[in-house]
C-alpha cells in the first residue's frame, strides 16, 4: 500500500492512509461517509468514537485501550449531515439541537453486527456526538479470561457459588466492572436458575438472562425496579449500580433473604466500599451478614507481544516495587512465580502490529477481599478503611497495585501503565 501511495517509510504510509481516509469520507455520500467512520473505528479496535465540531473543522477521535487518539480531520461543512445521518440511524429528533439526546442502533460493519450507544450534546461549535461501540464478538464473558490470578479467582468463584449474599465490585466508570459482572453471570447461567438484571443501560445482550433497563425519566429507577424484581421469583439479581441509600438497603435485603446479588459501587478500593455503604446509612451488622466479598479493579494496557523487550529499570523504581511486594506472604509469591531477587521489567518498542504504540489490548488488575471473621469484627466496630486494608493484607490479599506490579514482572503490562491507572 505504501508503494502505491508513494510512501518511503511506515510512518509516511500511515499518514497517507489517514489522509486517504479523510478524502474518502469528505467525497462520499454522507451515508457512506458515516460507514467509513464506523468501519475505521471497528478495524482500529476502538471502544468509543468522538465526533467533535471545532471552529474551523470537524475532528474524529477514537478511544483505543482507554486512550483517545485523533484519527480524522474533516471539513466542517459536512458536520450537520454527519450528525443528521447518525440521528436517523438512532431514531433521534432531527430538529432538536439544543438539548442532549441518547439512543442506540445496530448495523453490520466489517461483516459483524455491532451495537452503537449514541449520545449527543450541544457544544459551542455544534452538536458533539459520542458513540460507544458494543461488539459482542470482541471478547467472551468468562471469569477465566479476565486476567485474575488463580488465588484471587477462587475467592471470586466462592463468593458467587453461594445461594445468597452479595458480590460487590468497585471502581471508576470504564474500569471493566460490567464485563466482570457479565462474566460472573455467564458462569452462573443455567436452565434451572432465574437470573434478572437491572442496568442503565443494557450494554450487551446475554442469552438466557432477563435484562431490564431502568428509565429514571419515568421514575423507573434502580430502587423501584429492584422492589419489583424481588417479586419475579429471581435466584440471582444483578443491580448495575448502587447509587443511593434506598437501592443499597433493597440490595442488602435481597441478599439476606435468599438471593445472590451482584452489584457495583463507585469507590477507589475494595475496602473503601464498606465505609461508603455505612456512610449511606446501612448498618454494619447488615453488611457483614449480607456481603460475601468485595472486589476492586482497573484496566491496564497490555504490552504488544510482537515488540515486547526487557528493559533496565531505575534503581528507585525497582526498590519501590520490591518494597511493595515484600508484604505478601512468600507462599503467595511462590505460587505466582515471582522472585524478588530476580525482577525483570518490560516495555513495547512499537511496531506495525500495535500501530507503534507498544501496547495492544487491555487486562484487569484486581484486589479481592472475602469478609473473614476478623474483617467482619472490624466492620461491626466501624473501623476506618485503612485498618480493614491492613487486616486484609495480613490475610494474604493482593492489592491492586501489587497485582499490577506482578503483571509488570510477568511482561503483561508496564510499571508506568500500572502507576497511571492507580493514580487515577
Amino acid at each position: 500500500i505504501g508503494k502505491e501511495l508513494g510512501a518511503k517509510t511506515e510512518e509516511e504510509t500511515m499518514g497517507m492512509l489517514e489522509a486517504k481516509a479523510e478524502e474518502i469520507v469528505e467525497a462520499a455520500p454522507i451515508s457512506r461517509a458515516v460507514s467509513v467512520i464506523l468501519k475505521h473505528a471497528i478495524e482500529g479496535k476502538a471502544s468509543d468514537i468522538h465526533i467533535e465540531p471545532q471552529e474551523k473543522d470537524l475532528r474524529v477521535r477514537y478511544r483505543v485501550d482507554g486512550i483517545l487518539y485523533s484519527s480524522l480531520i474533516l471539513s466542517k461543512k459536512i458536520h450537520p449531515a454527519v450528525v443528521a445521518r447518525i440521528k436517523v440511524l438512532t431514531n433521534l429528533k432531527l430538529d432538536e439541537v439544543r438539548l442532549p439526546q441518547d439512543g442506540r442502533f445496530r448495523c453490520k460493519v466489517a461483516g459483524k453486527d455491532i451495537d452503537f450507544r449514541v449520545s449527543t450534546v450541544p457544544a459551542i461549535h455544534g452538536e458533539k456526538v459520542v458513540m460507544r461501540i458494543l461488539d459482542k464478538t470482541a471478547g467472551s464473558f468468562s471469569l477465566n479470561e479476565l486476567g485474575i490470578f488463580d488465588c484471587q479467582l477462587s475467592i471470586l468463584k466462592k463468593a458467587i457459588s453461594k445461594a445468597n449474599g452479595m458480590l460487590l465490585l468497585t471502581g471508576p466508570t470504564g474500569c471493566g466492572k460490567t464485563s466482570t459482572l457479565y462474566a460472573g453471570l455467564s458462569n452462573l447461567n443455567k436452565m434451572e436458575v432465574n437470573i434478572v438484571t437491572l442496568e442503565d443501560p443494557v450494554e450487551y445482550l446475554l442469552d438466557g438472562i432477563n435484562q431490564i433497563q431502568v428509565n429514571p425519566a419515568i421514575n423507573f429507577t434502580f430502587a423501584s425496579g429492584l422492589r419489583s424484581l424481588v417479586r419475579q421469583d429471581p435466584d440471582i439479581i444483578m443491580v448495575g449500580e448502587i447509587r443511593d441509600k434506598e437501592t443499597a438497603e433493597l440490595a442488602i435485603h435481597a441478599a439476606l433473604t435468599g438471593h445472590l446479588v451482584l452489584s457495583t459501587l463507585h469507590t477507589n478500593s475494595a475496602v473503601g466500599a464498606i465505609p461508603r455503604l455505612v456512610d449511606m446509612g446501612i448498618e454494619p451488622f447488615l453488611l457483614v451478614s449480607g456481603i460475601n466479598a468485595v472486589a476492586a479493579q482497573r484496566l491496564v494496557r497490555k504490552i504488544c507481544r510482537k515488540c515486547r523487550k526487557e528493559i533496565p529499570m531505575p534503581e528507585k523504581m525497582r526498590s519501590d516495587a520490591k518494597k511493595e511486594l515484600e508484604s505478601l506472604p512468600d507462599s503467595v509469591l511462590k505460587k505466582l512465580g515471582i522472585s524478588l531477587d530476580n525482577m525483570k521489567f518490560y516495555h513495547g518498542e512499537g511496531c506495525a502490529h500495535c500501530g507503534n504504540q507498544g501496547y495492544q489490548g487491555r487486562t484487569s488488575i484486581f484486589e479481592i477481599i472475602p469478609l473473614s471473621t476478623k474483617i467482619q469484627e472490624l466492620i461491626i466496630t466501624r473501623k476506618p478503611s485503612e485498618v480493614l486494608f491492613d487486616q486484609a493484607q495480613k490475610e494474604g490479599m493482593i492489592s491492586m497495585k501489587q497485582d499490577g506490579i506482578i503483571k509488570a514482572l510477568k511482561g503483561i503490562t508496564t510499571i508506568e501503565e500500572v502507576l497511571r491507572v492507580i493514580s487515577e
